[in-house]
């Protein structure tokens, strides 16, 4: 079994956004854009801004332009499909949004789609909705439910159908949601910063254990984010793990 590692094309190490707290400067080279200095130290990146507001397609061209062939960008469905229209009527929406971030060519690495927790797993919405993403997307796609309905083995069988990674997010509020799950094609872990959601950094032990575990995984396409964002955290912590996976 390969370990993965900062240099394996499966292992995509990164941030949700690539803004540099002043005080990991040091980390990075002086000279590029803030997204060029990222990419010199991380291979990947959650494109999390997506979710909030659309980008010209221009504008995903420019980012892909800018890094270098193995980089890859995870992109975040739109508020607009997964919270407003809760999956329904929204084949438009997906479209628009295929159409804008497509311009990343062979960089989109995955699409993230995260659902509010007040939404419950209804089979005819779902599969109506993956069905339709898979008809007009064949790459990787990971779902992120909020909702403990969506654990049930229906789910997980739909997941494995239509190729739908389930997302390991830390903290989770599902039971089990701490692990991989759905389609075992890619693996997907989303670390949000425990205890405070969002600010808090990991500490060096429990960073120690998930590296033990990212090695000890079959050679899978796997995502590792961070999104302990508020506070700065999710920089250094992404480096740390990255130091980890190299020893």
């Amino acid at each position: 079994m390969s370990i993965p590692s900062h240099s394996s094309p499966d292992f995509h190490l990164g941030c949700a956004g690539w803004s540099l707290p002043r005080e990991q400067w040091p980390a990075f080279p002086v000279d590029g854009t803030h997204l060029q200095r990222y990419s010199a130290r991380l291979p990947a990146v959650e494109i999390n801004s997506s979710f909030y507001r659309p980008h010209r397609p221009a504008t995903y061209a420019k980012w892909a332009d800018s890094v270098a062939p193995h980089f890859r960008f995870s992109v975040k469905v739109p508020k607009q499909i997964t919270h407003e229209r809760r999956l329904c009527d929204c084949d438009g929406l997906v479209d628009e949004f295929l159409g804008q971030c497509s311009q990343l060519g062979e960089k989109l690495g995955c699409l993230l789609i995260q659902l509010p927790p007040s939404l419950a797993f209804e089979a005819a919405v779902a599969e109506s909705f993956l069905k339709a993403l898979r008809d007009r997307y064949q790459g990787h796609a990971v779902l992120e439910p909020r909702h403990p309905s969506w654990l049930g083995a229906h789910v997980t069988a739909l997941l494995h159908d239509e190729h739908i990674g389930r997302v390991a997010a830390d903290p989770s509020p599902l039971p089990g949601g701490d692990q991989p799950g759905g389609w075992p094609g890619v693996r997907y872990y989303r670390l949000h910063g425990s205890p405070r959601i969002y600010h808090s950094r990991y500490e060096d032990a429990w960073l120690e254990q998930l590296a033990r575990q990212l090695k000890r995984e079959p050679d899978t396409p796997t995502w590792c984010i961070f999104d302990n964002t508020a506070s700065g955290a999710a920089m250094p912590d992404a480096l740390r793990l990255e130091a980890l996976m190299r020893t």
